[in-house]
């Protein structure tokens, strides 16, 4: 008996009937008069327990009667072999049943799983089937990974015509028996003997009937891992399935990680680790990965794609957060694709440690609320709009410079620019005057800078201190002038803007603004970190989404400073409004 049920555009094969006709007749009338049998998922029976069937939604007892020898030999006589794998199907269908056995070999339980054909399955990623690219799916057991490899091979064999080989370890994907089942079209089904076989069945397939598409479903063992390389690179399309749930796992798990590229520890040079911002000793990809595209299976109706393994590898062996994309289907069919965004919404960097995702403190409404926003007059006394008051307030705010130039400019005040310390060799050696050596040195440390404090002067390569000293002493500039040693100048000495002073002297990129948050959020104090983190909130939900200006709780004149600065790296505006104590920053769209 054939059973076809349709969900939207989806069709649904269970050939339900002959798996009731192999289970004992207490249950199977049980089963037959249940509501829900039309998403039974699988019936479990276990020597002397209560028979148990499994839904979507939970369990439920099918008798009160203990399960019997009798009544799982009853099964057994109505089922084909169990192969090494301690599984068994029914021929012409897709159901799998799994045996327990004792330390004697004898069974003492049995899982009858449901085995369905559903036809428009692959709709959300039809369009990756097609560019022809190595696919592998990736979910937690049940979420339908087979039954997306049966679709696939269907589609691939029937509607592109392509020559389709499924590796069938263990008779899952087209069915018990020589003759495979109709779901997968086309396709050609090559039988594994041995589960530890698998690995020589792949190689086999493409040696002997030149496929253009092998399906392969649970790839778990370092042979079989390696074998499909070897397919991917003769130039064989691979689909296939590997545990673990998300991208994630399978770079954790040896024996699996080459399907993804493989990791190896490599050792930077001075420059490429100061280029990369990044410790000298750093994990990169091995290899090509063997899958081009990586399918999460979340749920049956949610599906994250990685549609560039190696580029997520990258990124996530670089400690950032990927992008993937992340494509729904609804009832109707209609499928839906967005690009999933970083927790930060700021290049895919991952949220910095510790820093609390939600600023306590906020107003009593527990959120900030939009300004109704202000009028041209109302803007003229503090605004940022004149060239004046803007210069008033980069003076304000300080920002690391070569004396008194400007970062825009590419010029030195002194002939001898800092190209990695006079064309010295790194380290670079500063000579700290007027700032704390402790915070200096945490920066330093945190963000493992190849930078060298020095005590005496006739060392330094640079000289970095507090605006207001350089100014009043002029033979610190008269110094560095003869002994040609650049001095950079910071307006104070927060950990802001020494970190990007000091990267700046290392001709490193700017950092972006939840690198502040990251270096508060383990050096930092607690109304720091909840001041940026509250002036980055404000500005990626408010300011920037709705065009509207946003007022901040009232902070100190130093608090104020690094909320500015965080304000600028979005290219923003911001002024600072009230009479101390409540002082107060206020943000304006561009």
């Amino acid at each position: 008996m054939e059973d076809n049920l349709s969900l939207g555009r989806t069709q649904i094969t269970d050939d339900l009937g002959d798996l009731l006709a192999v289970l004992p007749e207490s249950i199977r009338t049980t089963l037959e008069q249940h509501p829900k049998l039309s998403i039974l998922i699988e019936v479990v029976m276990d020597l002397g327990r209560y028979p148990e069937a499994r839904f979507p939604d939970g369990a439920e007892y099918l008798s009160e009667v203990a399960i019997t020898r009798a009544e799982l030999q009853y099964c057994v006589d109505r089922l084909g072999s169990f192969s090494g794998d301690n599984r068994a199907g029914i021929e012409r269908t897709l159901h799998r049943i799994s045996c327990m056995r004792n330390r004697t070999g004898e069974i003492v339980g049995l899982t009858c799983r449901v085995g369905r054909a559903v036809f428009g399955t692959i709709e959300m990623i039809r369009d990756l089937v097609e560019t022809g690219k190595s696919i592998l799916m990736l979910g937690r057991p049940g979420v339908g990974k087979t039954t997306a490899l049966r679709e696939i091979a269907r589609v691939l064999a029937d509607e592109l015509g392509k020559r389709v080989v499924i590796i069938d370890t263990s008779n899952e994907i087209a069915g018990d028996g020589d003759i495979p089942h109709s779901a997968i079209g086309k396709a050609r089904r090559m039988q594994v003997a041995r589960p530890e076989l698998q690995h020589q069945v792949m190689i086999e397939a493409v040696e002997n009937h030149m496929p253009q598409v092998i399906i392969i479903d649970e790839i778990g063992t370092e042979l079989e891992a390696l074998a499909a390389r070897t397919i991917a690179e003769r130039g064989v399309q691979l689909v296939g399935t590997a545990h673990g749930n998300k991208l994630e796992n399978l770079l954790k798990n040896p024996t699996l990680s080459d399907l993804v590229g493989g990791i190896q520890t490599v050792t930077l040079g001075d420059d490429e680790a100061r280029r990369r911002a990044s410790q000298k000793t750093v994990l990169e990809r091995k290899s090509p990965p063997t899958f081009e595209i990586a399918v999460e299976m979340q749920d049956r109706h949610q599906w994250v794609v990685h549609d560039s393994v190696a580029e997520m590898v990258d990124i996530l062996l670089r400690g950032r957060q990927p992008t993937p994309q992340v494509r729904t289907v609804d009832d109707e069919g209609k499928v839906s694709i967005v690009r999933q965004v970083a927790e930060l919404g700021r290049n895919g960097l991952m949220p910095p440690p510790n820093v609390p995702q939600s600023p306590r403190g906020w107003r009593s409404t527990g959120r900030m609320a939009p300004m109704v926003p202000l009028t041209p007059l109302e803007l003229r006394p503090n605004t940022l709009a004149t060239n004046a008051s803007q210069a008033t307030l980069e003076a304000d705010l300080g920002f690391g410079q070569l004396l008194e130039q400007n970062w825009d400019s590419d010029e030195p005040s002194y002939a001898g620019a800092i190209t990695g310390a006079n064309g010295e060799d790194l380290p670079l050696h500063v000579y700290p005057y007027g700032i704390g050596r402790d915070e200096l040195e945490q920066v330093i440390e945190i963000l493992n800078l190849p930078v060298v404090l020095t005590k005496d002067m006739a060392n330094a390569d640079a000289v970095l201190a507090l605006r207001t000293h350089i100014k009043n002493h002029s033979k610190l500039r008269q110094i560095s002038k003869v002994r040609q040693v650049p001095i950079y100048s910071v307006k104070s000495g927060t950990i802001p803007q020494i970190t990007r002073t000091l990267r700046r002297m290392l001709h490193m990129d700017d950092p972006l603004p939840g690198d502040d948050l990251q270096l508060l959020a383990q050096n930092g104090k607690h109304d720091e970190v909840e001041a940026l983190e509250e002036a980055r909130l404000a500005v990626e939900q408010i300011v920037i989404p709705n065009h509207q200006p946003v007022e901040l709780l009232p902070r100190s004149s130093y608090i104020r400073k690094m909320q500015h600065e965080l304000v600028e790296h979005y290219r923003l505006k911001s002024a600072s409004f009230g009479e101390d104590p409540n002082r107060r920053l206020r943000i304006f769209p561009d």
